[in-house]
């Protein structure tokens, strides 16, 4: 069996990601990360700045809102990304379809708790009433529509509260694939979304494959960005079953590689040994693909630093890498007006490392130009825990 070494896994991941060779263009970046992480907005403008030479703002606004080649969806564990446009329909018949499932689950229950006897035909009412609203082909947000379909404004219970039920049926539409998100609606570090009709989006609507061939090409596709990977981080990439990850495995004919922490999976055309890289700086986002890609994180993390980079579900705050290891985070320095990007660096990794960086700090201080980034997933390291 091939034996796939740590330190080969980072010179791939450092070649793959568009972190040592700068990808040419957006859309190649998203392409070749398989998909963005979109959850906070300013991930995806700040993981494209990592890959992609000379990107603007305005660049990603244009691919996101005019061009549309790339599109955000709500997919794999309930999470919102940037897809590649035609990776959608692999999607909405996979990964998407189980979201939809488990929303439309909780939705009808939370009815039920409301007092509604007949949650699915109110529920179906309701999304007909919201597609007839965006059949015009202008965005709205949650609010703007609720305006016109009063339904949406329908209260549930939430812990000791309740909340409306508008962005829970707008996150049902959107994991079946009947609406999308269209402009954004508010700052570009901020999620504001305005939707509006897949039909209008996009021209037509993703006819979504069938459930066993979208995950045999999710699969695929994470393969070819993030392989070896174990099938415990497939499985929760995808949030999927293991029977469904294993089935794709075997309709891609996926060869098994011996890992230095156990098996692994790889395309049948990827078992070659990457080339050797030079050392490289990184300053990479909260939930940036190329940390939340694997569950199985060892080979480019001390497990010691875990509990400052990740909260307790697995979610990764800003992190520094240094010739394929997180070696700290970044974060913005509160205290002044101009938001000057800051190192907290875990170990003594030599003067070169350092410099190198310092300088992307630099770099990126200047690209946000006073723009403060805030983060829901700010890791507790952001949040002012201290190193032992």
């Amino acid at each position: 069996m091939l034996h796939i070494t740590d330190a080969e896994r980072r010179r791939r991941l450092a070649m793959r990601h568009g972190l040592v060779r700068r990808f040419a263009t957006i859309e190649e970046a998203v392409r070749g990360m398989t998909v963005l992480h979109a959850t906070e907005a300013a991930t995806v403008h700040l993981s494209l700045w990592a890959r992609v030479a000379g990107v603007t703002v305005s660049d990603i606004e244009r691919l996101l809102y005019d061009e549309r080649s790339v599109v955000k969806q709500l997919a794999m564990r309930r999470t919102l990304f940037v897809f590649p446009r035609d990776l959608l329909p692999a999607a909405l018949g996979s990964a998407s379809q189980r979201v939809a499932k488990q929303q439309r689950g909780a939705l009808t229950k939370d009815l039920i708790a409301s007092g509604l006897s007949e949650p699915e035909g109110w529920i179906a009412e309701t999304a007909a009433n919201v597609l007839e609203l965006l059949a015009d082909g202008k965005s709205r947000t949650t609010s703007e529509i609720r305006d016109h379909v009063p339904a949406l404004g329908r209260m549930r219970p939430s812990g000791p509260g309740e909340l409306p039920v508008g962005p829970v049926v707008m996150a049902l539409l959107s994991a079946e694939g009947r609406v999308l998100r269209g402009i954004n609606a508010g700052h570009w570090r901020l999620n504001k979304p305005a939707w509006t009709s897949a039909e209008h989006w996009l021209g037509s609507t993703p006819e979504p494959l069938e459930e066993a061939e979208g995950y045999a090409e999710l699969v695929r596709r994470w393969l070819g960005t993030f392989g070896p990977g174990t099938e415990a981080d497939i499985v929760w990439w995808l949030g999927a079953t293991k029977s469904a990850v294993r089935r794709a495995l075997a309709d891609l004919e996926a060869v098994e590689v011996k890992l230095d922490q156990g098996t692994g999976w790889v395309l049948p055309d990827d078992t070659h040994s990457p080339a050797e890289v030079e050392p490289w700086a990184a300053l990479l986002p909260s939930l940036d693909p190329t940390v939340m890609g694997w569950k199985e994180r060892d080979f480019y993390l001390d497990p010691a630093d875990k509990p400052f980079l990740f909260d307790t579900n697995g979610n990764a705050g800003n992190t520094a890498w240094w010739d394929g290891r997180i070696v700290g985070c970044w974060l913005q320095d509160d205290k002044d007006p101009a938001a000057p990007v800051r190192l907290v660096i875990h170990e003594d990794v030599g003067k070169a490392a350092r410099q190198a960086l310092d300088a992307e700090a630099d770099l990126l201080t200047e690209w946000l130009d006073g723009v403060r980034i805030t983060n829901v997933y700010a890791s507790p390291q952001m949040r002012g825990m201290r190193l032992p």
